[in-house]
């Protein structure tokens, strides 16, 4: 009998043992009914203070969960984000029952069941569209074979885009499966091809999920269909992997698993195939988007230019596709487009993980780092104490490292930390060289909404300079001075905050001054923790940034998350006053292959002139003029870029921009990737940027206008190549 017989059969025996036997009483692990969570431990913002009754403001209703309380994750929306953990406990029943909703996005919003630290069951609500329900649903995990051992939930929301959220509820060890019911058995990978069948009508409440290494590979959801759907996944890369399969299904009254005994490998694909290319060719792969090799990423950190290398670090988990034991990965580029990942900078250590931070050439040796005739790169980063198992009881603190070798390999400071901790989770440390002060500037984020600046000459010894108010906005701050209108004989600073909220103002080496209030910059659900360049040489001069475009979804891939294209920031005069503009770095053009420009294009409804196109990668620009369409824009892979000339607003998947006309005309620019859009609007005055997953299968292009007729006053469509070598 093959391992796949067998895993049918043991599902069948299992789920037949469960319901027959039922000798012992239930046992509660939480159900979530006091004021507070008691022993779970909080992270972030969307778990809220405790349990919430119920559903919560800008919400649709939440239903299914048992007497007044639940965990719904859903506190300021969808765009908070955070953690939820248990007490360890001890199984002691053959199941784990739980109540389950909110948003199907594994890994981002789920419950899992960690043992020793390592994930070894997750679920997920079953939403990942517009639409659906709030309502809760029954879900069981089979855990005999963890008989015996310690345990702990973790309730994990990272997704800011729609159905963002989880909600979870009366968490119970039980002999009784319910719902739908969650198996577990190892799989070896012996053939190129995984082949399933989803049962008709089977709902996304039917998933099978393929771990390798702890982590994620492979993830596919039923869906409403009057037939059976046939599946296939390209496991050809992993073959000869020891694998786990996770199968979810409902509970059918004749205790079936179709799902389970549909699962085969084989040489040949059956329906619908699920294709995992080679490296950096994978389906939901971006393009030209920096992307981690595999596993996950987050903020761009020790953004620096050195000896003709743009440096990118990034928070990285070396050892998972989810967030978690974050390390410095870093990657270099000549010309911002084709990077090159080399092996992590830094790791977590007694003092914590390795949280964000920068990084700077110390051109005047002031840290006594040097051992050579070249310069040293200096990295400043926060230590997060607690966020590991050799730093239990620390505080989050700020430590330095060093590298004689072009950034290659890195040494930790023997007297770190460099400055102690101060308040809450004090964080995400942005250093520049002052000149004018001769000293070395650092802005960093405290608690809540307050930022402040400190000084040092050294980089080892850091005094405070001033408070820096930042009202709604928090973490990953930068700080740096633009000319206005490049004019260098008028500049103003800028303090920036992690969701692109920024403050302009003056600076005088001890304090900074504002003349705004927090401006926002960004509009988009997936641009955050962006940060600038450090020593950009003065021959160049552009201000370039780089944002982890946080919040995208890329099932059964190999890696999790991207960054933002580099772009360039300028202060520019408006009615309004002094703002940051953005625009694409001019790099870009490297990588056009075919571009086609038009000029007075008149545009109707029903009419796309761009119908013959078909494409993945795009850089587009237009000046529209609304004219009498009530509508105009563009639909690419079917997502819509549309802008309301009644509302005077551009809508977008991500999110919306208010933004008026000038000289009747809306200027837009898109860079289209396989997962994300950004729109740059105005002239780049409104930024959104936004992650999508379209169908693979869907190419086009359109630009449309509704309810009359509409213009184009400019077009220029360019089709782009891969950054990524054959």
């Amino acid at each position: 009998m093959n391992h796949l017989a067998i895993l049918r059969r043991s599902l069948a025996v299992l789920v037949l043992t469960g319901a027959a036997l039922a000798a012992r009483d239930d046992l509660l692990v939480a159900d979530f009914e006091g004021a507070t969570y008691g022993a779970w431990k909080t992270t972030g913002e969307a778990f809220g203070p405790g349990p919430a009754r119920g559903t919560l403001p800008g919400q649709m209703e939440v239903s299914g969960f048992e007497g007044r309380g639940l965990v719904n994750s859903f506190y300021n929306g969808d765009r908070s984000v955070g953690t939820l953990t248990s007490p360890p406990f001890r199984i002691e029943r053959d199941f784990l029952v739980f109540l389950v909703g909110g948003g199907m996005h594994p890994g981002e919003t789920c419950i899992n069941l960690l043992i020793g630290g390592k994930v070894v069951r997750t679920a997920t609500g079953p939403n990942d569209k517009p639409g659906g329900s709030e309502r809760l649903e029954r879900h069981s995990w089979e855990v005999r074979a963890l008989a015996g051992k310690d345990a702990i939930i973790e309730i994990v929301d990272r997704a800011t885009g729609g159905w963002g959220h989880i909600n979870v509820d009366h968490i119970v060890q039980s002999d009784r499966p319910a719902g739908v019911v969650q198996h577990v058995r190892p799989l070896v990978i012996d053939r190129d091809y995984l082949r399933f069948r989803f049962p008709a009508r089977a709902g996304k409440r039917a998933q099978i999920a393929l771990f390798v290494d702890g982590r994620i590979a492979r993830h596919a959801a039923g869906a409403d269909r009057d037939a059976p759907q046939a599946l296939t996944w390209d496991v050809s890369r992993l073959k000869g992997a020891h694998a786990e399969l996770h199968i979810s299904e409902p509970l059918g009254g004749d205790l079936s698993s179709p799902l389970a005994d549909s699962v085969s490998l084989g040489d040949r694909p059956e329906g619908g195939l699920i294709v995992v290319d080679r490296l950096y060719r994978e389906t939901y792969r971006p393009q030209f988007h920096f992307s981690a090799r595999t596993n996950w990423l987050n903020d761009p950190n020790g953004l620096v230019f050195f000896d003709g290398e743009y440096h990118l670090f990034f928070q990285h988990n070396p050892s998972g596709i989810d967030w978690g034991n974050t390390t410095w990965g870093h990657a270099v580029s000549a010309d911002l487009l084709h990077w090159r990942q080399l092996e992590h900078a830094l790791f977590p250590d007694e003092l914590g993980t390795m949280f964000s931070g920068s990084a700077v050439v110390d051109q005047g040796d002031t840290a006594g780092f040097r051992t050579g005739a070249g310069k040293a790169l200096v990295a400043i980063y926060t230590a997060a104490g607690g966020t590991n198992a050799a730093s239990q009881g620390k505080p989050f603190t700020q430590c330095i490292a060093y590298s004689n070798d072009r950034g290659r390999t890195w040494t930790k400071y023997g007297g770190n930390p460099v400055l102690g901790h101060i308040v809450g989770g004090n964080r995400d440390p942005k250093v520049l060289w002052h000149a004018p002060a001769a000293r070395w500037i650092m802005a960093l984020y405290l608690d809540g909404s307050d930022f402040a600046l400190f000084a040092s000459p050294d980089l080892k010894r850091w005094e405070k300079l001033c408070d820096v108010p930042m009202p709604g906005t928090d973490e990953c701050p930068d700080f740096f001075e633009l000319p206005v209108e490049g004019d260098a004989r008028e500049t103003k600073w800028v303090f920036w905050g992690g969701n692109g909220n920024y403050r302009l103002g003056a600076f005088d080496g001890r304090r900074f001054m504002p003349e705004t209030p927090p401006l926002r910059s960004c509009y988009g659900a997936n641009d955050y923790a962006a940060q600038t360049y450090s020593d950009i040489p003065a021959s160049d001069g552009r201000r370039i940034q780089i944002a982890w475009m946080r919040g995208g979804r890329y099932p059964g891939m190999p890696f999790n998350q991207q960054m933002s294209f580099p772009r360039v920031l300028t202060l520019r005069k408006t009615p309004e006053g002094v703002r940051l503009f953005f625009e694409p770095i001019g790099e870009i053009a490297a990588l056009r292959t075919e571009t086609r420009e038009w000029r007075g294009l008149a545009l109707a409804p029903g009419k796309n002139p761009l119908a013959e196109f078909q494409g993945e990668l795009w850089d587009i620009e237009a000046d529209l003029e609304p004219g009498s369409a009530s509508e105009t824009g563009f639909v690419v892979r079917g997502a819509r870029i549309a802008y309301d000339a009644e509302a005077r607003e551009l809508r977008t998947p991500g999110g919306a921009a208010p933004l008026a006309p000038e000289d009747g005309r809306i200027a837009l620019r898109l860079l289209v990737d396989r997962t994300s859009i950004e729109v740059f609007a105005g002239g780049g005055l409104r930024l959104i940027c936004f992650c999508f997953l379209p169908d693979p299968a869907d190419r086009g292009l359109e630009l449309y206008a509704k309810d009359g007729g509409a213009a184009c006053r400019t077009l220029r469509v360019s089709a782009l190549r891969s950054a990524w070598p054959e």
